[in-house]
């Protein structure tokens, strides 16, 4: 008895001591909210007006996860990032029931079965295309879908490791992105795409602008099979590429030639290009050094301007670009002003079509190769973007997801939890490269496969042969029309 009225006691004055305690820190922290000027919710409201910042900061998590259907989150839903998971680790993508696609949505993009679709034996290969015919070592290209840019910087070393090893695997290509080649690209032994942008990282001479020797030592790789000059991208059309102080590493410093601890802003566009005719002699210069084929990255604002584009293109048809990337303004980032990632640059949606019916028109359909990028992860955004025109669609934020993205949207701040936009060892020890690259694989070769059994069913033998005749575009009022008469390809339109 006499111990259990000891204990009792313990427990009465550990609970008085923690209510002290308590209202100790509450009254510092009244005193505190009081005091301080910035925030007029904590001042008028002490210690309770704490709360409303954390359940905002929450809020963020509760929907995600508890409240938000399978098709409403933006930028990517449930029911997207399921797709990617499941596709990743090799799970069945089947479902049941029926699907929960409202596709009365307008600009649903729905697929115009064939009643007699393709039979195995009437499958074909997607064949490599080739970039670049008029380099002197072109590049043939073996897969529809491939990785976009991603600098290393912006991504972490594991995270770099992992596309490399798994693009390799899967036979795509994988871009740099801006932040210029680190061993971690070249380590898979996948091809390369060189993305050049407007701070010329990992090319760039200590004035700023190209150096031809460190283009040529870039070329020299075998690894390295193209280069992108890169305008714009859609996140951020007009603003060139942000990385905050704490991620630039003395090892990415080096890369780019750049001092450690800095931030890396680069310009909004290319200093030395300030028209038409100096991008055309900035292709033909690169071409010339590294042998290998260079195209250009751009977000479109409207058809005048790119229209202006190919009319110079034309005229200079030794100069003209072997590919050019068209980054939507739904495009995706690591860090990014809110106005230009909301508000600027058209959709790739419908610039698209737009450009491939322009580079038609000027007669340079087997020249120059287009690429669609833009929240494009899934088997229909890239079976929509092969009917659109384009000959490649690439994806960053969808391999992303194949890494295990849980979309935290905490790219900018480097406290990414599942190790992929961090140079936090912490939070780097959760991504396992041998675990991640097979992801990433498996992802692009399930895409495909499933690229491939839309085309099957709207009767062409395979992915490239899909038309816009072949896909029907939702209207308000519940009614579709076929693409092929909303956006007619220049051909229809030439001959009607």
């Amino acid at each position: 008895m006499g111990f259990a009225l000891h204990a009792l006691e313990v427990l009465v004055y550990v609970f008085v001591l923690m209510i002290g305690v308590g209202a100790f820190v509450g009254l510092g922290l009244f005193v505190i909210d009081r005091r301080q000027t910035k925030d007029a919710i904590r001042r008028n409201y002490p210690v309770i007006g704490r709360f409303r910042h954390l359940f905002s900061e929450l809020g963020e998590f509760f929907r995600q996860y508890f409240f938000a259907m399978d098709r409403e989150e933006l930028p990517f839903n449930r029911a997207q990032r399921d797709w990617v998971g499941r596709a990743a680790v090799g799970a069945g993508n089947t479902i049941a029931f029926g699907s929960t696609r409202n596709i009365a949505v307008p600009g649903t993009a729905i697929f115009v079965n064939d009643p007699f679709p393709k039979l195995d034996a009437d499958f074909a290969k997607t064949e490599p295309l080739e970039i670049g015919p008029t380099a002197r070592v072109p590049f043939h290209a073996p897969s529809i879908f491939n990785i976009s840019g991603m600098s290393y910087g912006a991504l972490s070393k594991p995270a770099i490791q992992a596309l490399s090893r798994g693009a390799k695997e899967a036979g795509v290509w994988l871009n740099t992105g801006e932040g210029g080649l680190s061993p971690f690209h070249l380590e898979g032994g996948c091809d390369i795409v060189f993305q050049i942008g407007t701070a010329k990282y990992g090319v760039r001479n200590p004035e700023g602008g190209i150096s031809d020797d460190k283009l040529r030592a870039a070329a020299a790789h075998d690894q390295v099979r193209m280069f992108e000059i890169k305008l714009s991208q859609g996140a951020k059309p007009g603003k060139g590429g942000i990385l905050p102080a704490e991620k630039v590493s003395a090892e990415i410093a080096a890369i780019r030639g750049i001092h450690e601890g800095e931030a890396s802003i680069s310009p909004n566009r290319h200093p030395e290009i300030a028209s038409w005719d100096d991008l055309l002699d900035m292709i033909a210069h690169v071409r010339e050094v590294t042998g290998k084929p260079v195209g250009i990255k751009t977000v479109v604002g409207g058809e005048a301007v790119m229209r202006e584009m190919f009319m110079n293109i034309a005229s200079r048809t030794e100069d003209a670009p072997d590919f050019i990337t068209i980054d939507g303004g739904e495009g995706g980032t690591g860090a990014a002003p809110m106005p230009l990632m909301d508000l600027v640059g058209m959709s790739v949606r419908e610039a698209l079509p737009m450009v491939c019916n322009l580079r038609d028109e000027y007669a340079l359909h087997d020249r120059i190769r287009l690429i669609a990028s833009g929240k494009l992860v899934n088997p229909g955004d890239v079976a929509w973007a092969l009917a659109a025109g384009a000959d490649f669609v690439t994806s960053a934020r969808g391999f992303m997801f194949s890494l295990g993205c849980i979309q935290a949207l905490k790219c900018n701040k480097n406290t990414c939890p599942t190790g992929i936009t961090t140079h936090d060892p912490r939070f780097q020890k959760g991504l396992v490269v041998e675990e991640k690259h097979a992801r990433v694989a498996r992802y692009a070769q399930e895409l495909v496969h499933e690229v491939e059994v839309i085309a099957h069913s709207v009767g062409v033998a395979e992915p490239r042969q899909i038309r816009r005749r072949h896909v029907r575009i939702m209207q308000e009022g519940g009614h579709s029309r076929p693409m092929n008469e909303l956006m007619p390809s220049y051909s229809a339109v030439a001959e009607s």
